[in-house]
């Protein structure tokens, strides 16, 4: 039934000023024009997808992968979004280590992660096929 339907992710954060300032200044994401930092807002991506943000005192409690985005070439948008500030996580585990911030998946996928102001893991993506 749901898989007829569109999802988008809704991340919390304990600071809608702060978070809103680094989708827009670091990630390059505008706002809808509807919605306010009280009540959340929500952000518009590819493909007609997007994401909410909404305010919560439980803000960056989750240490997993909050959202993620696909794109074409990943080793250039780590590169574009590292000179606008976004720092990347290292990871280094069984069955994955990140060089410089992006891991290679045994299938030729790369994918490299990075926390928002509010502490949500977000990731990007580099999809084989």
């Amino acid at each position: 039934m749901l898989s007829d339907y569109p999802i988008a992710p809704a991340l919390p954060a304990s600071d809608m000023g702060r978070a809103r300032k680094f989708y827009d200044t670091n990630l390059g994401l505008k706002p809808d024009e509807e919605g306010s930092d009280e009540n959340g807002i929500s952000f518009r991506c590819g493909d007609g997808t997007g994401f909410f943000l909404y305010p919560s005192a439980f803000a960056g409690t989750n240490q997993a992968t909050a959202a993620a985005w696909a794109v074409p070439d990943l080793d250039s948008v780590v590169d574009e979004l590292k000179g606008k500030g976004v720092e990347f996580q290292e990871y280094d585990m069984p069955g994955l280590t990140t060089i410089n911030g992006v891991a290679e998946l045994p299938d030729g996928s790369k994918v490299a992660w990075f926390t928002d102001t509010e502490g949500n893991i977000l990731a990007i993506n580099q999809l084989v096929g």
